[in-house]
């Protein structure tokens, strides 16, 4: 039956694209194959989504949640062996497939028969990688192998000894594997496998930096990772400003690793010279004590921070805080349109009768020792103090670990994200306190919603874009800091920053940062629908993921809001955060069944787990499941699969109609 006129004239409008589509796909064959081949694809489970939120710089908690999928590759031994396995060796298998190269290592110099345990624990494997491999493609599956054993372990997970032959044949690879001297890289080269498969996309809902002492390792594992993308945060913000050539951002980001005793980042991760900092705070602030400025250690390491190295960070810590303030009170005087006059807090203090003043009321100080602070010009940098952020500022700009990853910040990452009718943004969409979106000051005009994303994402990058004209770059680069702590940050969302407020004032009222209207009505439906309205995000089951504020678990609050369609999935991976929240972090799950909340409770250490076999103890709340397992043609990837189906049906309506001519021969 020939098709419709109006697919015809359809495929003649498309008969460019039809040409170009036919050069890979050169006839009727060609064409009919993948048609065949896409259509498998979408009747697979959808791959399995990992969402984490506000990882300040965890980096081994993070480290073994990827490799362990959240607790998901633990489940898949537990139903591939059922009952067949102790409980023991349940947890020494999964120890040896998150971390395969240590623990072969205790293995070898303690099994007394080492080719039973390779020819034992090869089977083991095999059987697991299929199970994490069922809802893949070959070609996908084959992707993640290591290229020197593709072919074989191709044949050993697509062999199914059912049969003498093929059992002998199937043995005989494995005796082989363990013969030839391969039997420790086959079994890393599997759990490898194992971890890759387990995790199909993973989203970041920003804040990978401050805080914690690895940030840096955590880009390192991302900038070599498969498939994930982030959705920056304030913190990460911080970061990209202070690398883009903000003063402002740099003492911040110094400043909170001063706060934290968090030095390996800058140092050791960034190659950040400190001793300009530290031979000026030991020089000016001899003399002062800087009670108030004390590093925040991990009681854990306490006693690696000696009274002398405490002192020191302390008096670091206000020489940068001082540094920063003038810094940041100059940036509100260039930028009146932020409406930040209040941050230009050295010009508020009383300096002979030591108060500060707040909309006419003073408020007693806890310290009034400033020896760098003029009165009649509080925000000017004195010469000693000037060099000081000269040589930070070179630091920051020279480091090209940083520049690398930032640079991967720049290609995964964005304000925000839509995946698979899921709206991911870190902390907030500014609200008017009727829930209506709020309209935000940026060059060119004021914005809301989804275009207030897009066009902040835009100015952001174009700090970083030598194309763009010097004045607006300027611009893009300070405007970093008001993305920090601006009120209508859409990265922040406060009506201040009071940081000076904690660290000078003993009136705990003076503290208080009042939140933006969405952070009081996200837990009403109307309101999170209005958002994803706004963003375009259909789908009878969409949600809003978002992290920034830490979820009170342990009293009782729940991530949960608005009947379901928002999580706020930031648990505190932070260790400064685990006594607030009660639990060490969340990963949100979303497989073919539906969304998994996994809890975790805090993690000891990597070498616990490949001595003894811990994991991160979790806990999975159910939060929603799909009548039906929801297959790749249900989702975003499933569009365009059925996009190229439709187009490729054309091209066959082409060929047959000899519209475009077929190349014999061909794919």
């Amino acid at each position: 039956m020939p098709p419709h006129n109006t697919n015809i004239e359809r495929i003649e409008a498309d008969r460019r694209v039809l040409e170009l589509l036919s050069q890979t796909f050169p006839n009727v064959q060609a064409a009919s194959s993948e048609i065949m081949n896409l259509e498998a694809i979408m009747s697979l489970p959808k791959g399995t989504e990992h969402f984490v939120a506000d990882l300040h710089g965890e980096y081994e908690a993070f480290r073994h949640i990827l490799r362990n999928a959240s607790g998901n590759i633990r489940r898949k031994v537990s139903e591939t062996f059922d009952n067949s396995l102790r409980e023991s060796e349940i947890r020494q298998l999964c120890s040896l497939i998150y971390y395969p190269e240590r623990k072969l290592e205790i293995i070898r110099a303690a099994e007394p028969d080492l080719t039973d345990f390779y020819r034992v624990t090869l089977n083991q494997l095999i059987k697991v990688t299929r199970a994490v491999a069922s809802k893949y493609t070959r070609s996908k599956v084959r992707k993640a192998f290591p290229r020197e054993f593709a072919y074989i372990l191709e044949e050993l997970l697509h062999e199914s000894p059912s049969d003498d032959d093929k059992q002998a044949y199937f043995n005989r690879i494995i005796e082989t594997i363990i013969t030839t001297g391969q039997a420790d890289a086959f079994i890393v080269a599997l759990c490898n496998v194992i971890q890759k498969l387990s995790i199909d996309q993973l989203h970041i809902l920003g804040d990978i930096y401050d805080r914690g002492p690895g940030a840096h390792q955590i880009m390192d594992i991302l900038c070599h990772y498969g498939s994930f993308d982030i959705q920056w945060g304030n913190h990460d913000a911080l970061w990209m400003g202070a690398a883009a050539g903000n003063d402002a951002c740099m003492a911040n980001v110094l400043r909170l690793s001063l706060r934290y005793g968090n030095m390996a980042t800058l140092e050791d991760g960034y190659g950040i010279n400190l001793v300009p900092l530290a031979t000026f705070a030991m020089e000016t602030y001899a003399d002062d004590p800087c009670t108030d400025f004390g590093p925040h250690v991990d009681p854990d390491n306490d006693a690696v921070y000696t009274e002398k190295t405490k002192g020191l960070f302390a008096r670091m810590h206000k020489a940068i805080s001082i540094i920063q303030f003038k810094l940041e009170g100059r940036l509100a005087a260039a930028h009146p349109e932020w409406h930040m006059a209040d941050r230009r807090v050295l010009e508020k203090i009383d300096f002979e009768r030591g108060v500060y003043t707040i909309d006419g009321v003073d408020h007693e100080m806890k310290d009034t020792n400033f020896p760098t602070v003029d009165p009649a010009d509080p925000l000017a940098l004195t010469p000693e103090e000037q060099d000081v952020v000269d040589k930070i500022h070179h630091s920051f700009q020279i480091s090209s670990r940083l520049k690398k990853h930032v640079n991967c910040l720049l290609s995964n990452g964005c304000l925000y994200g839509i995946y698979n009718n899921n709206l991911l943004f870190h902390a907030s969409v500014p609200l008017n306190a009727d829930g209506t979106l709020k309209e935000v000051e940026l060059p060119g005009g004021r914005y809301s919603g989804r275009e207030l994303f897009a066009r902040t994402g835009l100015l952001m990058r174009s700090a970083f874009n030598n194309d763009t004209p010097a004045d607006e770059r300027r611009y893009a680069i300070d405007y970093f800091w008001y993305l920090w702590c601006g009120p209508d940050s859409l990265l922040f969302d406060k009506d201040r920053m009071a940081t000076f407020e904690r660290y000078f004032l003993s009136d705990p009222s003076t503290h208080v940062e009042v939140k933006g209207h969405y952070y009081e009505l996200r837990n009403d439906e109307t309101v999170a629908d209005r958002i994803l309205n706004a963003f375009g995000v259909g789908g009878s089951h969409r949600h809003i993921i978002n992290g920034h504020v830490p979820v009170k678990t342990g009293k009782g609050e729940s991530p949960i809001k608005a009947n379901g369609k928002l999580m706020v999935i930031d648990g505190g991976f932070s260790k400064a955060y685990h006594k607030m929240t009660g639990i060490a972090g969340y990963t949100l799950v979303f497989h073919s069944r539906g969304f998994q909340l996994v809890q975790h409770e805090p993690f000891s250490s990597a070498e616990d787990a490949v001595l003894n076999g811990t994991d991160i103890v979790s806990t999975t709340q159910i939060v929603e499941l799909s009548q039906h397992r929801m297959r790749v043609r249900d989702t975003d990837k499933g569009k365009e699969l059925q996009a190229q189906i439709d187009e490729l049906m054309d091209l066959l309506v082409a060929y047959r109609h000899g519209l475009i001519k077929e190349h014999k021969g061909g794919k």
